[in-house]
């Protein structure tokens, strides 16, 4: 594993940890409506100095960052304390998906407003019988003439009740083998026959939602890619997160593990087994979850791939508490 900063690479934390510092976001808002706000209006500043999605191509508005100069921007992002862009899974997956299989007409279209979160996206992947197993997929989509009528359930589809686009897998022949029957779609959220319905979790917030399509009429030029060649562009999108997609949750839990523990030395708690061994544990989760995701970009740099570091840190960073926690 090789992390080692070039003298770009720091010139390029350097050029982050000023701007951060000269555009601090403030305090964060209470209530979902405003925190919402609040996240989109410094997305919209970050896209204004090129910054809302330094892995795009210098060309669609982004800086052309390399893997280890994404991870930078997530730790730096992640210890200013700057909320996560409002439109993070647009940036990070139905945005370079479009890049690579949109049509012209689509990236000119889509693209732009992705990254100034004036349209913000949704995953229609899962669904209630197919989580892990994706190609398990059921929703269907039946081609009449110039629309695919989609009809099926969707579940935790992140920010669903605000999202303006979906990108949603459909299939579109039942009779293939199950990787092979797949298609990609961009799905307008103000379609007739789309039911959202918010998912309260147990901290109280509702990022999450299952949609419910009811014969749903998406014009066949929102589709990405060839028809039931969709797994194949799905592995192209979910190959965008390539181990950097976590940095910031991760920088910003770490940051509360230490205030914890100053928090106990200050109210004459530090004396209590019990919290030292907890706090330390959770030190050394996030510790090897660092090291583990520094492991994945050095390796997805060399090879274009994470390999089973990918499905492993997903594994830990599920079952880590502080971590499972965050929205």
């Amino acid at each position: 594993m090789d992390l080692t900063f070039t003298d770009a690479e720091t010139a390029f934390r350097d050029e982050l940890r000023a701007w951060f510092a000269a555009n601090a976001p403030g305090e964060e808002p209470a209530g979902e409506d405003a925190n919402y706000a609040w996240r989109r209006d410094f997305q919209r500043r970050l896209a204004a100095d090129g910054l809302a999605a330094v892995h795009w191509p210098q060309e669609y508005g982004g800086r052309g960052a390399t893997l280890t100069e994404s991870a930078i921007f997530w730790e730096e992002l992640g210890r200013s304390g700057a909320p996560l862009p409002a439109n993070v899974l647009g940036l990070l997956l139905a945005g370079p998906t479009i890049m690579i299989w949109g049509t012209p007409e689509q990236k000119e279209r889509h693209l732009a407003p992705i990254l100034t979160a004036d349209e913000i996206w949704c995953q229609g992947f899962s669904e209630p019988e197919a989580g892990s197993d994706l190609a398990s997929l059921r929703t269907r989509a039946v081609r009449d003439g110039d629309h695919y009528v989609v009809s099926g359930q969707k579940i935790w589809t992140s920010f669903g009740h605000i999202a303006d686009y979906c990108e949603l897998l459909v299939r579109t022949d039942p009779d293939a083998p199950k990787h092979k029957g797949i298609t990609w779609l961009i799905m307008p959220m103000d379609l007739d026959g789309i039911d959202v319905r918010p998912l309260r979790t147990i901290a109280g917030s509702t990022e999450f939602c299952e949609l419910f399509l009811d014969e749903v009429h998406i014009p066949v030029s929102n589709r990405v890619g060839d028809e039931n060649d969709g797994w194949r562009v799905t592995n192209v999108t979910l190959s965008f997160e390539r181990g950097t997609a976590f940095v910031s949750e991760m920088l910003q839990s770490m940051e509360l593990v230490r205030h914890m523990a100053s928090l106990a030395k200050r109210v004459d708690r530090w004396d209590d087994a019990g919290i030292r061994r907890e706090l330390g544990h959770l030190a050394a989760d996030l510790d090897a979850l660092w090291a583990l995701t520094k492991r994945n970009i050095s390796l997805a740099s060399r090879t274009g791939t994470v390999g089973l570091g990918g499905s492993i840190f997903k594994l830990h960073y599920a079952e880590t508490p502080a971590l499972a926690a965050t929205p």
